[in-house]
């Protein structure tokens, strides 16, 4: 199985590094990472390169100067296919994934899934309160209870239900990503990146899946720089932006 993980990176030079520690950490370190530098200002890329030279797997790090996860994604995804990657993995460059988040892609790739959306759970180092740990969470649940229900969700043109998909946390093969067009090259402000592309994959394939085993520990800056109220309003079709722009990018 090629496996290749995917991260993007726009100014993640002060967490990254905790980032690769935790793929470094792996069970399974059987796969091959790119790095994709948003156009950061700080030493992103410097952090990527010091840690290729030690890394227990292949590391590449490339740009992108185009803004935007989606936008950061696409390219790491589609320079994974180019390089011979079939199947892919993406967390983001805050995240901590479980040390046997590759080995549970591979088990669920194994099992014949194109598309798995992992489980999110706070990082236990950020020391999260009972309301970050369990009250957000749920809610979280709860609004995706409502996206499965929601019409446009429900179109005839999709072959399987609607779950909890978070950008930071899934998994699909080279085969479907360039099936249904991959993801949207947009803005972070605009539109959520990960629920267009799991929407694309769903018109597409009848093998996707919810898989609360493959877990990965999520930063709470967002949540503790904007509260609990735009943070649900943002992540719910982004009925919440920040009157200046670049504080989507919350670091």
């Amino acid at each position: 199985m090629t496996l290749w993980v995917v991260i993007p990176a726009y100014n993640e030079a002060a967490s990254i590094g905790d980032t690769l520690a935790a793929l470094a950490s792996q069970q399974d370190t059987g796969f091959s990472l790119v790095v994709v530098d948003n156009g950061s200002t700080d030493d992103t890329a410097g952090v990527v390169r010091n840690f290729a030279r030690t890394a227990p797997f292949s590391v590449e790090l490339v740009g992108e100067a185009q803004p935007g996860a989606g936008a950061a994604a696409d390219t790491g995804f589609r320079y994974a296919i180019d390089s011979g990657a079939r199947h892919l993995l993406r967390t983001d460059a805050d995240c901590l994934p479980a040390p046997d988040w590759t080995a549970v892609a591979k088990a669920e790739f194994g099992r014949g899934t194109e598309m798995a959306c992992g489980r999110s759970v706070p990082r236990p180092d950020e020391r999260p309160g009972p309301a970050e740990a369990w009250l957000l969470p749920a809610l979280i649940r709860l609004t995706a209870l409502y996206g499965r229900y929601r019409r446009e969700h429900r179109h005839p043109r999709y072959r399987t239900p609607y779950v909890l998909c978070h950008g930071h946390n899934l998994a699909i093969t080279a085969d479907l990503y360039l099936r249904c067009g991959g993801a949207l090259r947009v803005p972070l402000h605009e539109q959520s990146e990960d629920v267009a592309l799991l929407n694309r994959a769903r018109e597409h394939s009848d093998r996707i899946v919810r898989a609360e085993h493959l877990v990965v520990h999520n930063s709470l800056r967002r949540l503790r720089s904007w509260g609990a109220r735009r943070t649900l309003l943002w992540y719910w079709d982004r009925r919440y932006r920040p009157a200046d722009l670049t504080e989507v990018h919350v670091r």
